[in-house]
């Protein structure tokens, strides 16, 4: 690393994933590339190819997911044993319930699940919608043609996860943007870390004031109910989790739903015009049909095993394609490249993941979407993009999709 760095060579621009690899994680458009529903046709466990001796293994189909999310026993997902503390990420950026196993993921989510109850959520609503009522105004404000992405898509999340957590504002566009970089894999593994790093520094900071002197939100009441018997840590590691699990993500949705929508009138008309039932029959469509988390969190072979018939060994890493299993007719039903809200699925939808770390903010993100949908649609009846899609500034190679810019007239 010395060498290269004195050659002028930025590691953090340099991709180390192999191209067939980076199928799970390549779409086109909203839709994810024809090649991944190749290969759930042909292999219930596909192997792929990764640099560093790592053996993995990708699963797409419906049922394989759910089997591999469900299994607690033969898999970890704590991977604090690739961090040795020379790297741009150390174990201590590690953390929250994503990355951890039980009984400290147990016991980690038994003390934010309270937060996240539909009661609890019903406090916040009020809330919600004047966050969403005033990124309509800023968005109104800025003129048409105006970049929703900016004025809507992000700031929503961002504001209702600030609140939610009892943060405050000062540097959230940099926090913001670090919540972006960390999912995106187009640099390689230097530059996600480094953004990693960056933003647990933040909140390890946040965490620290708030010991001190405890905030209304879910940190500041954490403190108060668990005092020393939750770390910094710890602590920290669950705000990043909320963070950034229901910021990126929901901001994603926010985006490439109403991309989605604008396509047919009769879908924004439906949410519109259309009662509450009909905008949860849509919100849970576009759930499904964008899933914009492409991957569930990495789960890691305990012992040696005998998967869909192919040997696992001890060590060997585990992904499951939630794009793939949530296109898979086996669950979605017929025509499952279709967005359709009247679908009668055979399945639930796994775009919240599935087993003990399915997404705990479900409930939240699906507030936001009932809320921001029918209010941007009814407020700009004549919303329309004001680029062709295939124009549109789409990610590349990012865990949790979507796009950075979304320029619309109004």
């Amino acid at each position: 690393m010395r060498r290269v760095r004195r050659k002028g060579i930025d590691l953090s621009r340099i991709s180390f994933i192999p191209e067939a690899t980076k199928v799970p994680l390549q779409r086109h458009g909203t839709d994810p590339v024809p090649r991944l529903a190749e290969i759930r046709g042909q292999e219930r466990l596909h192997k792929l190819s990764l640099p560093f001796s790592f053996n993995a293994y990708l699963v797409s189909g419906y049922d394989e997911t759910r089997t591999v999310l469900t299994d607690r026993d033969s898999y970890s997902n704590d991977i604090r044993h690739l961090f040795h503390g020379d790297g741009p990420a150390t174990s201590d950026d590690i953390g929250g319930l994503g990355f951890t196993d039980p009984p400290l993921h147990t016991r980690l989510r038994k003390i934010v699940t309270p937060e996240f109850t539909m009661r609890r959520l019903a406090r916040l609503g009020p809330a919600v919608e004047r966050i969403v009522d005033d990124a309509l105004d800023a968005f109104e404000a800025s003129g048409s043609p105006g970049d929703l992405a900016k004025h809507l898509a992000f700031p929503v999340p961002f504001q209702t996860i600030c609140e939610l957590l009892g943060l405050d504002y000062d540097d959230r566009e940099a926090f913001a943007a670090l919540g972006s970089a960390r999912f995106d894999a187009t640099n390689g593994a230097a530059a996600a870390f480094g953004a990693v790093s960056a933003q647990r520094e933040f909140l390890f900071d946040a965490v620290a004031r708030q010991r001190r002197d405890p905030g209304p939100g879910l940190i500041g009441q954490i403190i108060r109910d668990e005092g020393d018997a939750i770390s910094d840590v710890d602590l920290a590691g669950l705000a990043d989790g909320v963070f950034t699990g229901g910021f990126e993500t929901t901001a994603g949705m926010i985006a490439l739903g109403t991309i989605v929508l604008m396509r047919e009138e009769k879908h924004a008309n439906l949410v519109r015009n259309g009662t509450s039932q009909d905008v949860d029959l849509v919100v849970e469509e576009l759930l499904r049909y964008l899933s914009v988390v492409q991957v569930a969190f990495p789960r890691f072979a305990k012992e040696d095993m005998t998967l869909f018939g192919q040997r696992i060994r001890k060590g060997d890493v585990l992904l499951a394609s939630l794009s793939g299993a949530n296109r898979d007719a086996a669950a979605a039903g017929e025509k499952p490249e279709d967005f359709d809200p009247f679908r009668v699925p055979r399945s639930g939808h796994l775009a919240f993941g599935h087993g003990i770390h399915r997404c705990i903010g479900a409930e939240l993100a699906r507030m936001e979407l009932r809320t921001v949908f029918p209010r941007l649609l009814r407020r700009f009846p004549d919303l329309a993009l004001a680029v062709p899609e295939s124009e549109l500034s789409f990610r590349q190679l990012s865990f949790v999709y979507g796009v950075d810019e979304l320029p619309v007239t109004f």
